[in-house]
């Protein structure tokens, strides 16, 4: 697929300090483009992303890649932190929450797609490190949000995704939390395998609920989500290019 690319350049990028190895994706949670676009193109707001893609699949290219731009702030994962030197930030034009989640079009889908695929081969990212903003910062954050249709993006090649599961998956109790938290570390994300539902837990469970059983974003342990993160456990430490 091709897609227009559109020159938008933002003063608010530095230089990294870490190879690119991720690749972030985010709803930009305002009224529309043009004031997202706005608001990362002001060196007064401090934040920015590489590229924009708005809901007819335009890109806006707004920082280097091989510069740091300003999108992940506080976030971890893998055991990596300063993400923002490690990473492609991608802002989608989308009202967010806010503006109650409005469907992503697929022309614009189509574009994230497309770019997406390009960044993945141009730096040699692991699909285990394609993620969410809500997966990185999930005390803080719920983008790109339960509508972004990462199932769709999986099957274009761009991040993992659960494999079909069999008819006994779905039987027996819920698993151990330590158990289930500590496959949720080996996917990525930040939570130790303690044992105890803490605040913690429960808010990576939401992030993880939402990108991967969008369904039920109840926060709480169940046998559906302990087979999700079981089955993307063993995808990432079997994965080819894991980290």
């Amino acid at each position: 697929m091709t897609f227009a690319r559109i020159d938008a350049p933002t003063p608010n990028f530095n230089d990294r300090l870490h190879p690119v190895d991720m690749l972030v994706l985010h709803y930009t949670g305002m009224e529309d483009g043009p004031s997202a676009l706005a608001r990362l193109r002001d060196p007064a707001s401090e934040v920015s992303a590489h590229y924009v893609v708005e809901e007819d699949g335009s890109v806006y290219v707004l920082a280097p890649e091989e510069k740091r731009a300003w999108h992940a702030g506080r976030s971890r994962w893998q055991g990596d932190d300063d993400l923002n030197s490690r990473s492609i930030g991608v802002e989608i034009v989308n009202g967010g929450h806010d503006y109650g989640l409005p469907p992503f079009p697929d022309a614009q889908i189509d574009a994230v797609i497309a770019l997406s695929r390009e960044i993945l081969a141009r730096w040699g990212i692991p699909q285990s490190r394609v993620v969410g903003h809500s997966d990185i910062a999930p005390d803080r954050k719920q983008d790109p949000g339960e509508r972004f249709p990462w199932a769709r993006l999986a099957m274009a090649g761009v991040g993992l995704w659960p494999r079909a599961p069999r008819s006994e998956d779905f039987e027996g109790p819920p698993c151990d939390i330590a158990d289930l938290q500590g496959d949720l570390k080996t996917i990525g994300y930040a939570v130790e395998p303690s044992g105890a539902l803490d605040e913690t837990t429960h808010a990576v469970l939401r992030a993880f609920q939402r990108r991967w059983r969008p369904s039920a974003i109840t926060g709480e342990v169940d046998a559906e989500t302990c087979r999700l993160a079981r089955d993307l456990a063993e995808q990432r430490q079997s994965g080819s290019r894991a980290r």
